[in-house]
């Protein structure tokens, strides 16, 4: 009876919410979430004696405005949430306030769980303004048990310290101050391997999207040793997160965020709200923007593995591991010129991304969006360390394995990263010798658009072939196909959103004019065989 007590007269649910555990979590108003969080509490601590292990509850609402919020749970070695437990999550959300207790009975049933066996959750914020007390009450719901409350963090490194502590300290030590001094290590040794570095090589501009990876970056500076200067805009001092500036926006408005003055040919690099995504971006001495997403740094990175391995003599499996939203280019890049072979092509979400790339000794993975990272299996780790141990390996040889085996401790395994990303890119940089605009002439993207199309009901769109291809309505992808025929060097798929009733279009052609024709034509198309609703499609100007 203390527990009924306990459900009823604590973060009471609104009646009739229903939300639905997605990709991201739960994310909606940040006033709707209250109940949420606290059930989410509740859950986690479940799922922690499940696994006996521990596991990590993030509330945030990553690029989304100001005003949302959300949360997230964290699996034992710092991966998303298993499925079969994503749909407890939304049970549990959804279940009306006088059988929120029945239902976790029911999830204690189903999966056996030990209520005596201890449990650890560990949980961590960003700067929102609701994230403060939204985080206090997923501790209301594991306080019963035992949490651990890291406050404000980046998301990839509560992932990061859940993995820590759940490999006993193999992977790292379970604090921010162990992650700067890991990554921060790494970067000073892969650094030394460049020569003679000028200030301004070792400038970047960096957009912390008035979110918590700004707070972070400048935690982790004195770390860096001067090795890398970063000038920090958009530091949570005056803005409003995500407004006007960040990856995401940078990413779809094709500009820098709004009121950075940067030099032409400066490099720069935007955050989104939880730093987990990250792109680069610079503006050449005409004004003209150029942005290097998630496909041009997989591209450099793989690159750049690719040789350390040749280098080095070893022989592992290398693939990059992409969303069909990655730009053409860059495909045709890796295949035909790098021959790194295979690339691999998943349905969106991370999820898939990371799961596809678990099958490779390394697997590079990014969303065109810029979350990625990169897997190292066991073997490979293992292979690299054995080397160096190697005394009958050469200078070159051992120069190579020092390099991977430092770019291996760089890098956030556990998830996409925005500061461990930026280390690893900016000490490729150095290392090669190049500068953001040699990146960037790696190869040019062809043109693309995207475009929504709101339908009545998004799920008459089912696709096929990590979404590449429309199985229903019927004749729609023959419609795309014949459109697709018309212009030169065209592609384009359509997928219905995870998240609203619209339908996403995208395409690319040699030209950006053919590429905004074609994503008319296709939207169209869509509008008219997967019911549409409001005006059709209009022409781009």
């Amino acid at each position: 009876s203390d527990l009924d007590h306990l459900f009823s007269s604590l973060h009471p649910k609104p009646e009739g919410l229903v939300l639905q555990y997605g990709t991201a979590g739960f994310r909606t108003k940040a006033k709707h979430l209250d109940h949420i969080m606290f059930r989410m509490g509740l859950l986690a601590t479940l799922r922690s004696k499940q696994t006996k292990a521990t596991i990590g509850v993030m509330v945030t609402a990553s690029h989304n405005p100001e005003e949302d919020n959300g949360v997230k749970l964290i699996d034992p070695m710092g991966e998303m949430l298993k499925p079969l437990w994503e749909s407890y999550a939304t049970q549990l959300a959804n279940a009306e306030q006088g059988d929120l207790l029945p239902t976790l009975k029911d999830v204690i049933n189903k999966e056996a769980i030990d209520m005596n066996q201890e449990a650890n959750v560990f949980v961590g914020k960003d700067t929102r303004s609701s994230s403060a007390i939204l985080s206090q009450a997923v501790l209301d719901g594991v306080s019963a048990l035992s949490g651990h409350n890291y406050g404000l963090v980046t998301t990839p490194q509560l992932h990061y310290m859940v993995c820590c502590q759940n490999t006993q300290g193999k992977y790292g030590e379970a604090t921010v101050e162990g992650y700067y001094r890991k990554l921060s290590k790494a970067f000073i040794q892969l650094t030394k391997n460049a020569s003679n570095r000028t200030d301004d090589q070792k400038h970047l501009c960096v957009d912390g999207a008035n979110g918590i990876g700004a707070l972070k970056v400048r935690e982790m500076e004195s770390h860096l040793q001067r090795e890398l200067q970063i000038s920090l805009f958009n530091d949570g001092s005056k803005g409003k997160l995500n407004h006007q500036c960040g990856a995401d926006f940078v990413k779809v408005q094709q500009k820098p965020p709004t009121g950075i003055k940067v030099s032409p040919g400066e490099r720069c690099c935007s955050f989104d709200g939880d730093a987990d995504r990250i792109v680069y971006y610079f503006t050449d001495s005409d004004g003209t923007f150029h942005l290097l997403d998630g496909d041009k740094m997989a591209t450099l990175i793989s690159t750049f593995l690719k040789e350390l391995l040749t280098q080095v003599g070893l022989d592992l499996k290398i693939a990059v591991v992409q969303t069909a939203y990655a730009n053409g280019s860059s495909t045709h890049y890796l295949e035909d010129t790098m021959k790194v072979l295979p690339v691999r092509c998943t349905k969106t979400g991370v999820k898939h991304l990371h799961h596809a790339a678990q099958e490779f000794d390394i697997g590079v993975y990014f969303e065109a969006n810029g979350h990625g990272t990169v897997l190292f299996s066991q073997a490979a780790e293992e292979k690299i360390q054995q080397l160096l141990e190697d005394s009958n390996i050469n200078d070159k040889q051992k120069r190579a394995a020092l390099l991977l085996q430092n770019t291996v401790n760089i890098i956030n395994q556990t998830v996409g990263d925005a500061i461990s990303d930026m280390l690893l890119i900016e000490a490729i940089l150095a290392i090669k010798g190049m500068t953001v605009q040699q990146w960037d002439a790696i190869y040019r993207d062809l043109p693309n658009r995207q475009l929504k199309v709101k339908v009545s009901d998004r799920r008459v769109i089912d696709t096929t072939d990590a979404e590449r291809r429309a199985v229903s309505p019927a004749g729609l992808q023959e419609a795309i196909d014949s459109t697709v025929k018309k212009y030169t060097q065209a592609r384009s798929f359509v997928r219905p959103s995870g998240t609203e009733d619209v339908v996403r279009v995208y395409t690319e052609a040699d030209t950006q004019e053919n590429a905004d024709a074609l994503a008319h034509e296709v939207s169209l198309a869509v509008f008219k065989l997967a019911g549409g609703v409001g005006d059709e499609p209009k022409p781009m100007k």
